[in-house]
């Protein structure tokens, strides 16, 4: 069974735009942080969260944090998700939580358009699974803890086994991660991910993320001999993660 991608953004820092305004106004202002929280209006915070972006005063925005929880993702996505390290990570674990009967693999698009490339996929699935089902039933014969038993059984486990995990990243880890992420040179997965997270957080905060994503949305790909040759069109930038090549 193939898990579905779902992300809930669970918490955030109450008005993101104001918190990065008011901590980048701070650095030039003659009253405490607490005064300029009332005395800025929404076009002067418009307006400074802009020109902080632009003037590359990125430590401001790093006073603005967003945390969420992802489901229906491979381990081949975390593994590349926590390489981004300005962020706090916590994972479902295969040593407590045991990978039963009804969870699920990460079917990659490319195999599921392919009937026999799908059915030697999932046949793969089905043999690590009762073999993992089996090393399980073999330790606890022994009298092993079941964690014991589970975290030597998860050895053969695939990437294509479904996680879940929470992230929380600052807005200036966010803008990064959506410019490699939400390339078209990223992996399929994670790219939907950058995606869906990006148009969470736009909503949010529309100054703070004016502008972020892959370069090719504004300009020219930075991505040199490497790039796709596939920028995308206007249409791109705010449309649903889904379809996205």
């Amino acid at each position: 069974m193939s898990a579905e991608l779902r992300v809930t953004l669970l918490q955030h820092t109450p008005d993101p735009d104001r918190a990065v305004a008011i901590a980048g106004r701070l650095c030039y202002a003659p009253v405490s942080a607490a005064d300029l929280k009332h005395e800025m209006g929404a076009d002067d915070v418009a307006r400074l969260v802009r020109i902080l972006v632009r003037s590359g005063h990125h430590s401001a925005l790093e006073h603005a944090s967003f945390s969420f929880a992802v489901d229906g993702v491979s381990r081949a996505l975390t593994h590349q998700l926590v390489r981004h390290r300005v962020a706090s990570y916590n994972q479902q674990s295969q040593r407590y939580v045991n990978f039963g009967a009804g969870d699920s693999f990460i079917v990659p698009p490319s195999v599921a358009a392919n009937a026999e490339a799908q059915t030697v996929f999932l046949e793969a699935m089905e043999r690590a699974r009762v073999a993992y089902d089996r090393l399980v039933e073999l330790g606890l014969a022994e009298g092993r803890t079941r964690e014991s038993v589970q975290e030597d059984a998860r050895f053969v486990l695939p990437n294509a086994a479904e996680t879940k995990i929470v992230v929380t990243m600052n807005a200036r880890e966010l803008r990064h991660f959506f410019q490699v992420r939400c390339c078209n040179r990223a992996q399929w997965e994670i790219r939907a991910l950058a995606w869906e997270m990006r148009g969470m957080v736009k909503e949010l905060a529309p100054n703070l993320f004016e502008g972020s994503g892959p370069g090719c949305l504004y300009g020219t790909c930075p991505e040199g001999k490497m790039t796709c040759g596939k920028p995308y069109k206007p249409d791109d930038v705010d449309g649903p993660a889904a379809g996205r090549a």
